[in-house]
């Protein structure tokens, strides 16, 4: 998914002719921090309320606070992630998106974009969760996908984050089945470490007895 897919529909831009309280009103409308500022299809740059406020432009119009403008902005062609990277780096509420030849498309706002994320994390998508916990040379992404899919599920998302210690290295899978107990089982046979599981607790809790069942009997052979 890249910026182009992104770009909001609703949120408008500033011209040079409207003051610093008509961005203070559309922020507040559209519940955002920044507005994009163009002259005809040329991106100028952002301004912030914080700037408003601050500065005390809001008398002032946008042709007078060229020298308060930011100047963050993606392509039409970036990626998604790219396009994260940016926005939570310089705390942005928006981004504005420019084409090849630096033409203004529009923006892409901090909702518009958490909600895309979800969607590539299949949060909405029925399933559960595991979280493996494993050491970076030890993962492989073909014999996890190789466990799941043994049990005859899939995997709907992964990603990969480093733990607090040197080596610890997570990773989040979520798979396409509410009851994970197999699946689960198949991990700990490949010696595996479950940092923890969401599913259904019901589920989860009948796991663990028949966990400690078997863990009885093999104390009374």
């Amino acid at each position: 998914m890249i910026a182009k897919e992104l770009i909001s529909d609703v949120i408008p831009s500033l011209r040079l002719s409207d003051d610093g309280q008509k961005a203070l009103n559309w922020m507040e409308i559209f519940r955002i921090s920044h507005l994009p500022v163009v002259d005809g299809h040329e991106y100028l740059g952002l301004i912030s309320d914080k700037a408003v406020y601050d500065l005390d432009l809001i008398e002032v119009k946008m042709e007078g606070c060229r020298d308060h403008l930011l100047q963050p902005h993606v392509h039409i062609n970036q990626h998604i992630y790219e396009v994260a990277s940016i926005m939570s780096e310089l705390k942005l509420t928006l981004v504005p998106v420019l084409d090849l030849e630096h033409t203004y498309q529009g923006v892409i706002s901090v909702l518009d974009l958490s909600k895309k994320l979800a969607s590539l994390m299949a949060v909405h998508e029925p399933g559960g969760i595991i979280v493996l916990e494993l050491t970076p040379l030890d993962y492989s992404l073909s014999q996890i996908a190789q466990i799941v899919e043994s049990n005859d599920a899939k995997i709907l998302s992964i990603y990969t984050y480093k733990g607090e210690g040197p080596n610890e290295f997570l990773v989040t899978l979520k798979i396409n089945q509410v009851d994970l107990s197999r699946i689960i089982q198949t991990f700990v046979r490949y010696d595996y470490s479950i940092r923890s599981v969401f599913m259904d607790d019901s589920i989860l809790n009948n796991t663990y007895d028949d966990r400690f069942d078997q863990l009885m009997k093999y104390m009374n052979i």
